[in-house]
């Protein structure tokens, strides 16, 4: 009988596998790391041998090796305020999904990384930042004179020197103010995100520019300021509709804002879209099971973080290239049913 060579040494190593493949070692590391260069056929036989056997591989002796510590570091501008939970766990769904396989993602924010000063070289094989605000431009600074590969994503950054992949929020905002000028609306309120933070910015700079390409005025005290949760759109949209002057449409510049404020409406005995209407920004994916379904603007964060993983991927891997990326995804507006469309002169009851 042949013997397992697991119960004989205690210990499973890539050159086991290899000789027992009848392959070398670089073939066995490259079909285990799930490197495409390793045909389809030879690639199982191996990966099937590893399981059998029991494999575990020595991530600290790689290291030594490789001078890697396949960890990808994601630093957020801000944790506590203005990252929701739900783009929080969308961004990290979709990088974990997409990162090959050998590596493991570290979460910070930008604020707790640069304070612990704990973001160097050996740290992190790459990083990509989720950045929201001007103010995190030192942080990017500090890693790009690292060396370390970075992306940036999120937020355009002028004049940029990293690769860079953005959404259009100013345009997103625009086309849903819009949607509901077609509507028939024209008594607007707005729920805003962080003020610090650039989409916040750009989106309530795109909710404005509609409003004056149709000369509508807002009143001031309709623009509230919220921090992208729940609780400050359902906070916030109490003292709207405690007013006195109550808005047929109420634009929230996130979806999770959107659900706070859906359910104030509730409480207090307003119908959407029926006596109020409301829009949301992420299109995050409760959002088409909202009673009712939220109309919205489809923030691809998929796409982006598609993006930026496939580019920090190839600079890890040591590819250059001439030109760096600075691209702006544009979002689309996703109609639903928590907007009514106003006969002429209607306003809410």
């Amino acid at each position: 009988m042949k013997s397992n060579p697991k119960h004989e040494s205690g210990t499973v190593t890539i050159q086991m596998i290899a000789k027992l493949a009848n392959v070398s070692h670089t073939t066995v590391s490259r079909a285990l790391n799930g490197s495409d260069s390793v045909k389809p056929a030879t690639k199982k036989k191996i990966v099937d041998l590893a399981n059998e056997l029991g494999y575990v591989p020595n991530y600290s002796a790689r290291r030594l090796v490789t001078n890697r510590s396949d960890t990808i570091g994601i630093f957020f501008s801000d944790l506590e305020t203005g990252t929701s939970a739900s783009f929080l766990t969308e961004v990290i769904e979709q990088a974990q999904r997409m990162l090959p396989k050998q590596y493991s993602l570290s979460i910070n924010s930008i604020r707790t990384a640069w304070e612990s000063g704990k973001v160097s070289v050996s740290n992190f094989d790459g990083v990509i930042v989720i950045s929201q605000s001007r103010e995190d431009q030192q942080f990017i600074d500090q890693i790009k004179q690292q060396g370390i590969p970075t992306v940036i994503l999120n937020r355009k950054v002028e004049g940029g020197t990293l690769d860079n992949y953005a959404f259009n929020d100013f345009l997103g905002e625009q086309m849903a103010t819009e949607y509901a000028i077609r509507m028939g609306h024209r008594k607007f309120a707005l729920i805003k995100g962080v003020n610090s933070f650039e989409s916040s910015y750009q989106r309530t700079m795109g909710f404005q520019k509609a409003l004056a390409n149709h000369q509508i005025e807002i009143d001031p005290a309709m623009i509230k300021e919220g921090d992208y949760f729940p609780e400050s759109g359902n906070r916030l949209m109490r003292q709207i509709l405690s007013s006195g002057q109550v808005p047929t449409c109420v634009i929230c510049e996130n979806d999770d804002m959107a659900i706070g404020a859906l359910n104030a409406c509730s409480d207090l005995g307003y119908r959407v879209p029926e006596d109020i209407s409301l829009i949301g920004f992420d299109d995050m994916s409760y959002s088409k099971y909202l009673t009712p379904s939220l109309t919205t603007v489809r923030k691809l964060t998929a796409v982006l973080v598609k993006k930026g993983i496939e580019r920090l991927t190839q600079l890890i891997q040591g590819e250059t290239f001439a030109t760096l990326v600075q691209e702006v995804i544009n979002p689309e507006v996703i109609v639903r049913a928590s907007v009514k469309r106003l006969a002429r002169g209607e306003s809410v009851n």
